[in-house]
C-alpha cells in the first residue's frame, strides 16, 4: 500500500505520517512546498506522478473566524480543491479518506449526531465549505471514507490545549465558553484509526473522537489545568458573551458507535489522551528550553 498525506505539517497530517512510519507503510507527506491545493493542475500532476493507492486528505483552510471575511478562499481550499482531489482519485482508482468536522452539523437538538446523519445545517462559512466538500467526495467516488472529528489537539500546530497552557502561565483568571459541548480528539489516536480504516474497504461516513464524557470548553480547560498543575481560575461565559466573529455550534456531540459496528476500535478516553499529550508537550518544551 502506498499512501499520500496532504497537510503533513499540520497536527493530524503530522501524526498520520508518524504512524505510517511506525508501521513501515510506504508514504509521502505533502505540504504546500510540493503543490498548492488551489493550483489544480500542479496538484493533479503531483498525485498522478506519485500514484498512491490511498490519499489521506488532511489539508484544509481552518481559520474559522477569518473565513467569514475570506469566504472565497475558504471555499476554494476546502471545497473546490477537495473536489479536484476526488476527481484525481477516481482517475487513478485510489481510495480517498477525507477529514471533516463537527461544524458541518450546526445545532439541532441536544442529541449526539449519528455518523450517517444528513441533518446538516452549518452555522459558519468553514462548516459550510467542509459540508460541500463532503458532498463532492460522496458524489464522485465509491471508495471513500469521510471522517468527522472535533476539538483536535496534537503536536506541530496550534490547538486549545497549547493555548490554555500558554495563557495559564501568565494569567490567574481566564474566561472560557461553557455552552458548546463536544469531545476532544488527540491527533495521535485518530491517526492510528485512520490507518486502520484505509487497510479496509469499509467505506462511508464515520464520527471519530476520543471516548469519555461530553464536556464544554470550560470543563476541558479545567481538566487541562488540573492535569498540568496550573493554578488558574476559570470563569464560565456564554458564546454570546465571548463574541467571536464566526458562530460555533452549541452541540458538537458526535456519536462514535458506528466505529465498533464496522469492526474498528474506538479511541481511548479523552482524559487519558490529554495525559499522554501533556507528557509529550512537557518533554518538547524542556528540550527546546
Amino acid at each position: 500500500m502506498k499512501v499520500l498525506v496532504t497537510g503533513s505539517n499540520g497536527q493530524l497530517g503530522y501524526a498520520v505520517v508518524k504512524e505510517l512510519q511506525k508501521q513501515n507503510i510506504e508514504h509521502y507527506g505533502a505540504t504546500r512546498k510540493d503543490f498548492d491545493l488551489i493550483d489544480f493542475k500542479a496538484t493533479e500532476k503531483f498525485i498522478v506522478d506519485y500514484m498512491p493507492d490511498v490519499v489521506i486528505h488532511c489539508a484544509a483552510y481552518t481559520a474559522v473566524d477569518r473565513a467569514e471575511d475570506e469566504q472565497g478562499l475558504c471555499y476554494l481550499v476546502n471545497t473546490s480543491a477537495t473536489e479536484n482531489i476526488a476527481d484525481i482519485c477516481k482517475k487513478i482508482n485510489a481510495k480517498l479518506l477525507y477529514v471533516s468536522t463537527d461544524y458541518v452539523f450546526g445545532d439541532g437538538d441536544n442529541k449526539p449526531w449519528l455518523a450517517d446523519s444528513k441533518l446538516c445545517n452549518p452555522v459558519n462559512i468553514y462548516g459550510k465549505t467542509k459540508l460541500e466538500a463532503e458532498k463532492t467526495v460522496e458524489n464522485i467516488l465509491n471508495k471513500y471514507f469521510i471522517i468527522r472529528t472535533s476539538w483536535l489537539f496534537g503536536e506541530n500546530g496550534n490547538n486549545f490545549v497549547n493555548t490554555m497552557l500558554k495563557l495559564g502561565k501568565n494569567s490567574k483568571c481566564l474566561r472560557i465558553v461553557n455552552d458548546q459541548i463536544g469531545r476532544p480528539t488527540y491527533a495521535y489516536d485518530l491517526a492510528k484509526l485512520l490507518i486502520d480504516m484505509i487497510k479496509t474497504e469499509k467505506y462511508g461516513y464515520y464520527n471519530a473522537t476520543n471516548e469519555g464524557s461530553y464536556v464544554s470548553w470550560y470543563e476541558f480547560a479545567c481538566e487541562i489545568f488540573k492535569q498540568a498543575n496550573y493554578n488558574v481560575y476559570v470563569m464560565q461565559v456564554t458564546s454570546e458573551e465571548y463574541r467571536l466573529m464566526a458562530l460555533r455550534p452549541h452541540n458538537s456531540k458526535l456519536d462514535t458507535s458506528k466505529l465498533e459496528k464496522a469492526g474498528f476500535k474506538k479511541l481511548p478516553d479523552w482524559q487519558d489522551a490529554l495525559k499522554r499529550y501533556l507528557e509529550i508537550y512537557k518533554w518538547n518544551n524542556q528540550k527546546d528550553s
